[in-house]
């Protein structure tokens, strides 16, 4: 006997972002954060969801990447592309990205699969950021990254929110609270928004803890 069964994984969903903001959106595994996404990129379609931009609804699953941009979790730039032509497909400068990134010069025509996961990871976020597009969602960005390179990618975020509203989900919560504008948290089917890191703990995402700093030098609020 074969048994199968059906969860919900969202409901009551509603989620705004818009240019000139970061939205974070934090839950746990599982919840359906990289669904929502997906859902917003158009590569789900669930029965009832409504999708608008500037005020237009999209019934179908078309998007144009002038208009959004989505990075998932996995690598998804051919390894076969040189550094070089990334950028180029991209209209991006590469010597940029190399001033923002010096790690990558002895790259500049290399081929992606001669990279590292972590290393293809940042020119993915850096393409993503920084193409012309109205908006930019991330899926895990600073999962693989080191910490040296989070600052950066945390720098390129909070620049590049003046020209594009931006949505991030991360399990490393504590650089979401210091960069986003607003931050929403998925659980058990529904998003809420917060105001405060209390908030967050409140809906049990993280512990209570004595708390969380911000670069002020006051308890972070979002």
């Amino acid at each position: 006997m074969i048994e199968f069964h059906l969860n919900r994984v969202l409901q009551n969903v509603y989620l705004k972002c818009e240019t000139g903001k970061i939205i974070g959106l934090l839950g746990r595994n599982g919840s359906g954060k990289s669904c929502l996404m997906r859902t917003i990129i158009g590569e789900l379609r669930p029965k009832n969801s409504t999708i608008q931009l500037d005020g237009v609804s999209y019934l179908d699953g078309k998007r144009k990447p002038e208009d959004i941009l989505y990075l998932p979790q996995f690598n998804f730039i051919p390894g076969a592309f040189r550094l070089k032509r990334v950028f180029r497909d991209f209209n991006l400068d590469l010597s940029s990205f190399i001033q923002a990134f010096p790690d990558f010069e002895k790259y500049a025509s290399s081929k992606i699969k001669s990279l590292s996961s972590g290393e293809r990871r940042i020119v993915e976020i850096y393409t993503m950021l920084k193409a012309e597009t109205k908006f930019c969602m991330l899926d895990e960005p600073f999962s693989m990254a080191m910490p040296l390179h989070i600052d950066t990618i945390k720098k390129l975020i909070v620049q590049e929110k003046k020209k594009k509203g931006i949505l991030l989900t991360d399990h490393m919560y504590k650089h979401i609270i210091e960069i986003c504008d607003e931050i929403y948290v998925i659980k058990d089917g529904t998003i809420y928004l917060t105001t405060s890191v209390d908030d967050i703990e409140k809906l049990g995402y993280i512990r209570s803890r004595p708390g969380i700093v911000s670069p002020e030098g006051t308890r972070s609020h979002v």
